[in-house]
């Protein structure tokens, strides 16, 4: 009959059978063969419980972690509770060329990890609106009376004093930032507005305003400001925490001999205004030059900082390129693309005899312009009349001169020096004219792609005037969209087109491009990163005080992860002692008997023991 052997490489007295009818045969095995499987199935399976707890356990913690950046992104939109005297102020008053802006930012306790950055956050009045006031003029107004400027700031003041709790006046900061207007004053206008603003407003509020509080930022401290916010608020300053976050290899500046070392991967600004374009991104790994000049330029657009509120720990910080390009906004791209248009007609009119543009009857053909539209240009004192002819392709050809390439590497828009982006590894978010350009007209704005763009840009600009006057009567297009955009959306199109792809050099089929008006549903300043920038030491003195309490909590923290490890392992060593130690008492009472059975053996046949037992 058929019997089935089971061994393993263990001793050969560990080896049974089973026969199709001597089931029962298990029953009489060696018991020490029976414990041995059994406490091997015992461990295997505790490990294998063990593995299955840790990774519900942690893939629940990584959801709950995904969870409460959900909930705060909900939250961020409800009052703030002016009662909780755990919760911190900031006042940010962002001083622009047409007008100023204060902004109120609130923020919990710090946590005590010297890892993390304050939670901060846009303060919300009762009725869950923003706290933000604007006055106009802009402060640059006040140059030739600079003794007046402490009066025009006082209502936004006065704004905020009001929103923030009088407890917290005293420890509240205050920074006064003035940006475009102010820097093209003389120094000593500046100087004069900035000096009346720090002698007046300590006087009449009691917020933390220090000599260092009130200045004159440079376009680079803006834009760097600006991209600290925008990847703020989307997270990117956070902590790898699962495999489905994006990572990069950067070489910590200053540190470039140590490994690299891998984080979350931060997102690239592009903003086109009116007058300005303006890029930002990291620049991950050390750069190289292709000569001194190009080093010397660099250094004026390459920002490098600590966001950490530890000047000794590197784990954030940052190595930024900024630049920004005056004139190569969408309306002072147009006003110099109609400029060389006006002069270039003239002087072809005054080469060949032509009247080309100098009456309704015979205008200059603008492929920049919709479809049989009729525009007119007006230059001292005289008028050229132009009629569209909603030619996408020529009109890039057209404004490509403007972008002023040139032949060196790594350059960029009017040869700035540009260092390298790793385009199969980055994201960039456009906003003001890259995000009108796609959403006002087309209805294309989010998720970017080229082909797709430059196929309704064509089809818009071939279209008659007619019809797109009628579709924007009937509301087909976006409700701030105006006869100006209409008009003028062509040329945009066009042109954001080439600085994106020829000027910034991203190839066409780049597809990590987000055209934007706000993230996460808020409209993102870059007053945001000034404050989160300037505050970042403050959580040293929650640190101090939370020291003994942050260790504690490590331990148990410590202490939850391995508990179960300590008590499976404490477990078996004591289960295998008393097996052990059961084995050892059965071992002992099997030989007892068998001992006297045999001595009494040797005595019937007259036989010595001791030399029998010594042979054996």
């Amino acid at each position: 009959m058929g019997r089935i052997g089971i061994s393993c490489l263990f001793p050969a007295s560990w080896h049974f059978s089973i026969s199709p009818v001597g089931c029962p045969r298990i029953l009489n095995t060696n018991l020490r063969q029976i414990i041995v499987i059994s406490i091997l199935a015992a461990t295997v399976s505790l490990l294998y419980f063990s593995v299955v707890i840790i990774r519900n356990k942690y893939g629940r913690l990584s959801r709950d972690k995904k969870f409460q950046r959900y909930l705060a992104r909900v939250t961020d939109i409800e009052a703030t509770d002016t009662s909780n005297p755990n919760v911190n102020y900031g006042i940010v008053v962002d001083c622009g060329s047409s007008g100023s802006r204060i902004f109120v930012y609130c923020w919990p306790r710090h946590n005590g990890n010297p890892h993390d950055l304050l939670d901060i956050r846009q303060m919300r009045d009762k009725n869950r609106k923003p706290v933000v006031m604007k006055i106009k003029p802009g402060i640059s107004e006040f140059a030739t009376s600079p003794e007046k400027v402490s009066d025009y700031i006082s209502p936004l003041l006065n704004f905020a004093a009001e929103h923030v709790p009088r407890a917290k006046h005293k420890e509240t900061p205050l920074y006064i930032l003035c940006t475009a207007g102010m820097r093209i004053l003389p120094e000593s206008q500046q100087k004069a507005i900035l000096e009346d603003l720090l002698t007046d407003i300590p006087v009449h509020f009691d917020f933390l305003f220090s000599d260092s509080h009130a200045e004159v930022i440079s376009g680079k401290q803006e834009g760097v400001y600006a991209w600290i916010g925008i990847n703020f608020v989307l997270g990117r300053f956070e902590h790898i925490e699962d495999d489905e976050d994006a990572v990069v290899e950067v070489n910590i500046p200053g540190s470039e001999s140590r490994e690299a070392i891998l984080r979350k991967r931060t997102a690239g600004i592009l903003d086109m205004g009116g007058v300005s374009t303006q890029i930002a991104y990291e620049v991950p790994k050390t750069v190289s030059f292709a000569s001194s000049q190009q080093e010397e330029v660099a250094k004026n657009l390459l920002a490098e900082f600590n966001l950490g509120c530890d000047v000794h720990q590197t784990e954030h910080v940052y190595r930024v390129y900024v630049a920004t390009f005056l004139g190569f906004g969408g309306n002072a791209a147009r006003q110099r693309y109609e400029d060389q248009i006006f002069a270039s007609t003239v002087q072809k009119n005054r080469l060949l005899g032509k009247q080309t543009g100098l009456a309704p009857d015979t205008p200059y053909l603008d492929p920049c312009l919709p479809l049989d539209i009729k525009d007119e240009i007006q230059q001292n004192g005289q008028t050229m009349y132009l009629r569209g002819t909603g030619d996408f392709d020529l009109c890039r050809e057209t404004i490509q001169p403007f972008m002023n390439k040139t032949n060196e590497t790594q350059t960029s828009l009017n040869g700035i020096y540009q260092p390298p982006i790793h385009f199969q590894n980055s994201e960039f978010y456009g906003f003001s004219e890259f995000y009108y350009c796609t959403e006002d007209v087309l209805r294309m704005g989010g998720d970017y792609n080229a082909a797709t763009f430059t196929k309704a840009a064509k089809d818009y600009c071939a279209t008659k005037w007619s019809i797109l006057r009628e579709r924007f009567d009937r509301g087909l297009y976006a409700s701030h969209a105006d006869l100006h955009r209409l008009k003028y959306q062509c040329f945009k199109s066009a042109w954001m087109f080439e600085v994106f792809h020829r000027g910034f050099s991203f190839p066409v089929n780049y597809k990590n491009l987000k055209t934007a008006l706000q993230v996460y549903d808020k409209e993102v300043q870059w007053t945001l990163g000034a404050i989160l920038y300037r505050t970042r030491f403050l959580p040293l003195r929650d640190i101090q005080q939370e020291t003994f309490r942050a260790s504690h909590a490590h331990w148990r923290g410590f202490s939850f992860v391995y508990n179960h490890y300590l008590f499976s392992g404490c477990f078996l060593v004591v289960v295998l002692s008393i097996l052990l130690y059961l084995l050892r008492l059965r071992r002992i009472h099997r030989r007892a008997p068998r001992s006297t059975s045999t001595a009494t053996l040797w005595l019937e046949e007259g036989l010595p023991s001791q030399k029998i037992a010594g042979t054996l």
